[in-house]
């Protein structure tokens, strides 16, 4: 059986090009993606290993985020004495380091724009107690000079000697650029810009003057292990300071980054075993096809002796072979795949260094285990229906596969499709955090339910699909009507895979066009100020920016605002992480109409706090409880004196400037709120504010409606990524539909030739094959846009609690799909439909 079978693997090979083809795209993504987040994780591993002193000391806190400059803890310069007479430290030295400082480049635009972060620091010339390695020019000594990270510098094509400009939450300035350095072995760390300056100015920009570190590095000496100083590190300062080994501190960097930069390894990983799951349905059709062209070829084993479990394990070798060997293909396509990441995150500024790929052989494994296994598990279904010929069949000529019915199959589906349909309904219901995950449930169940039930409504749909054909096409239309709806579980295999593309792409794009809406509905109905001033990337700006604004003649007022990022621990002890909002509440009422549903900002104060319904529901609390938030500076005990319905991006908590230093939090303005006088020239008041922000090329001012249209296009650049990334799925399944084609014209040879013979001409036979591809295409485009249309719906209405408040249906994208379907199912029958228009006659009526 085993020869049996390695003789139909060689016989059907070129049958097989395309299903090898969609295991190896899908196994080399998934491969690909984790080699590179081994990678990554590995780069700064050693990264930070290079680079980390032998014992780190800094702020010990029970919340660590970001830190914008302004909520960075510190460490007083008394701290760096004690260490310094440490005796078994050889050398000591402070470090300031924060978020905060924007580098701008030679065309005047800031660098590094893509929400990573703006660290500046101080710098020393002793390599063991910096990251920093200079490689051109020298190290800022004094005010007014700076240097930058390599990578910073060739984006904005500075050089050493060059004047540039800097922003930071102070001010903006000018410096002379002295030097060009790298973050160890990388150009940068992981895409955030380095601006670093002598320890004086630092502290001063970063610091607000304070004569502090955010760290302190110490260096062993000689015959001293890390853990042996840092035990004689914290006798000195005590354990209310944080006092970690290199090793320990090198790890928490690296793992700090790499979880950061995870969210984009999951979410490759995840459409890469999309496009593995819809590659099965590929190898669902191209079996079933292979073996009913071989029903008295497995008849005949039957009669001469075969058993059903020799017929099915015949079946499954072929498949094994050929997933095993498109797992191979795929596990080296994987390494190609890798590659094109890393360059793609190169161009987004993260760099990985000299650090080799790391080619674990327990990365190969899962390619080889989930190629193979996907492959033999889609297989098994035809193996197991061609085990149920009878030997008999070998007989007759018209001998076929035999087919259980589909009631069975129904039902199931029916009943997958119920279910889920509750569990999406009462997702969206759902007054709790449960309802996201019931809206995730329903979904998979709805696409499981789906693909199980589909197959019933094959003919049925595909007949009303394609009724207008015989009217505008004529026979040709006709045969290719009864052709799409002839084989029931062939068509919805087909049309399946084109489904699951096709409803993930709609759902995504109900999701995006839903926030988009909900956030410009929060700007018509919540912001009562004509223009928002507001940094890029939502750091903090200098104060100084809002008093200008405020003496600018027609402006009645000028709210503040600021986000922070903290910890809120819930009465039951559980965190969360949060945005906090700072609100000026004397002047926010002005510009902002937020609905309340307990209190108000008139009960704001600098010991009170204002929470949204959801967020408040989800952490337990109501009117009068005490919430602790944790900042990084320190914590603050606040009661919950308001609870607000969320708008757009208006959600969670809010509290005072005075709330906020009573953290230790001091921060700049990160939003400004310009509200006009009732007849004021807008057009002047505009004009002024564009003239005071010439000096800080980082911040942005806006009307209300230019704020709308940058949340749409963020929405569609947002939409356009996830559609890219769906992308490999929606190939393969367009190989599917060229492969069942290409598989059905040779198992209708001899029906093909018959037409000809008949006086159907090859455009006519080309017409008929192109017809049916789009009758199917347009069928799973179908399916899978009421299927969008219900994750999507359902998804909002279970997200409304957090700002997503307007149903946002993109109608004009959906009937973009349907017609995309018409297209992609004419392009699929390119090649099927010449292939069956060049058949020979002749040979074509004669086959078997």
């Amino acid at each position: 059986m085993f020869r049996a079978a390695w003789r139909s693997l060689k016989s059907h090979t070129l049958r097989l090009v395309l299903s090898t083809l969609a295991i190896v795209l899908s196994v080399g993504f998934v491969v690909g993606t984790l080699i590179f987040s081994a990678t990554l994780e590995r780069t700064f591993t050693d990264l930070f290993a290079q680079t980390t002193a032998d014992v780190v000391v800094s702020p010990d806190t029970e919340f660590t985020g970001q830190g914008f400059a302004g909520e960075v803890p510190t460490l007083p310069t008394s701290t760096l004495d004690a260490i310094q007479d440490v005796p078994d430290a050889a050398k000591a030295g402070g470090t300031v380091f924060a978020d905060g400082v924007a580098i701008i480049g030679g065309d005047g635009e800031p660098i590094g724009q893509n929400g990573a972060p703006q660290f500046g620091s101080n710098w020393t010339d002793d390599e063991e107690l910096t990251p920093f390695r200079l490689i051109d020019g020298v190290g800022p000594t004094s005010n007014g000079e700076v240097a930058i990270d390599s990578v910073s510098a060739e984006t904005g094509e500075l050089a050493v000697g060059d004047t540039i400009q800097l922003v930071s939450p102070t001010g903006s300035m000018d410096a002379e650029l002295v030097g060009i350095f790298r973050f160890g072995t990388s150009g940068n760390l992981a895409g955030a810009t380095i601006a670093a300056f002598d320890t004086t100015t630092a502290q001063d920009i970063l610091l607000d003057g304070q004569e502090a570190y955010t760290s302190i590095d110490v260096v062993a000496a000689d015959g001293v292990t890390q853990q042996e100083l840092a035990d004689q590190v914290t006798s000195v300062v005590g354990n209310d300071i944080k006092v970690q080994t290199g090793e320990e501190a090198a790890d928490e960097a690296a793992t700090q980054i790499t979880d950061a930069l995870g969210f984009f390894n999951n979410l490759l990983t995840a459409f890469a075993l999309v496009s593995l799951f819809v590659g099965a349905f590929l190898i669902v059709n191209t079996f079933s096809m292979l073996i009913s062209q071989r029903t008295q070829e497995l008849a005949l084993l039957r009669a001469v002796g075969a058993t059903r479990g020799q017929i099915v394990r015949s079946v499954i070798t072929e498949s094994a072979i050929v997933g095993l060997v498109a797992s191979v293909i795929g596990c080296l396509f994987g390494i190609v795949m890798t590659m094109l990441l890393t360059a793609f995150f190169g161009a987004l500024g993260i760099e990985m260094g000299d650090t080799p790929l790391v080619l674990s052989p327990s990365t190969f494994l899962i390619g080889l285990i989930l190629g193979t296994g996907v492959t033999v598990l889609a297989a098994w279904f035809p193996a197991r229906r061609a085990s149920k010929i009878p030997p008999v069949a070998a007989l007759r000529d018209d001998a076929t596969i035999p087919t259980s019915s589909l009631r069975r199959r129904g039902i199931i589906g029916a009943v997958l499709l119920v279910l889920a349909a509750w569990a999406l309904v009462s997702g969206a219901s759902s007054a709790d955090g449960g309802g996201f995950a019931l809206v995730g449930l329903g979904t998979l169940g709805a696409l499981i339910g789906a693909i199980i039930f589909i197959p019933l409504l094959a003919k049925p749909v595909t007949r009303t699909i394609g009724a207008p054909l015989p009217r505008v096409f004529g026979t040709v239309g006709r045969l290719a009507m009864d052709n799409s709806a002839r084989q029931p579980r062939r068509s919805a295999a087909t049309a399946s895979a084109v489904m699951v593309g096709i409803a993930l792409v709609t759902g995504f794009a109900i999701i995006t066009t839903s926030a988009s809406k909900s956030v410009n509905a929060a700007v018509d109905e919540v912001v009562g100020a004509e223009f928002l001033i507001s940094n890029n990337n939502q750091r903090p700006f200098p104060t100084t920016i809002g008093d200008e604004v405020e003496q600018i003649d027609g402006v009645e007022l000028v709210s503040r605002s600021g986000l922070l990022q903290a910890e809120a621990v819930h009465p039951d002890g559980e965190t969360s992480f949060q945005f906090p909002t700072i609100v000026d509440p004397d002047t926010i009422t002005e510009v902002l109409t937020l609905k309340f549903s307990a209190g108000g900002f008139d009960d704001l104060t600098d010991t009170t706090t204002m929470v949204d319904e959801k967020t408040a529901e989800l952490a337990g609390l109501d009117i009068g409880d005490s919430v602790t938030l944790r900042f990084s500076g320190g914590s603050v005990d606040l009661e919950v004196a308001g609870l607000y319905q969320a708008e757009g991006f208006w959600s969670g908590f809010v509290l005072t400037d005075g709330a906020a230093a009573d953290a230790g939090v001091s921060i700049g303005d990160a939003f400004l709120y310009v509200k006009a006088e009732p007849d004021a020239d807008l057009d002047q008041i505009r004009s002024e504010i564009d003239a005071i922000l010439e000096d800080y090329p980082t911040v942005n001012v806006q009307t209300q409606q230019e704020l709308k249209e940058q949340i749409e296009d963020q929405a569609a650049a947002l939409l356009a990524i996830l559609v890219a990334l769906l992308g490999l799925a929606i190939f393969i399944a367009v190989l599917g539909i060229i492969n069942t084609l290409l598989l059905s014209v040779l198992e209708r040879t001899r029906e093909i030739g018959m037409l000809r013979a008949v006086g159907t001409s090859r455009r006519q036979v080309r017409g008929m094959v192109t017809l049916e591809s789009i009758v199917l295409a347009v069928f799973g485009a179908c399916a899978g846009v009421l299927l969008g249309l219900a994750f999507g719906i359902t998804l909002q209405k279970a997200l409304s609690g957090f700002g997503f408040t307007v149903l946002g249906i993109p109608w004009v994208l959906v009937l973009i799909l349907l017609v995309v379907a018409v297209i992609v199912g004419a392009l699929a029958a390119l090649w099927p439909a010449r292939r069956a228009a060049r058949l020979d006659v002749l040979r074509a009526i004669t086959t078997e």
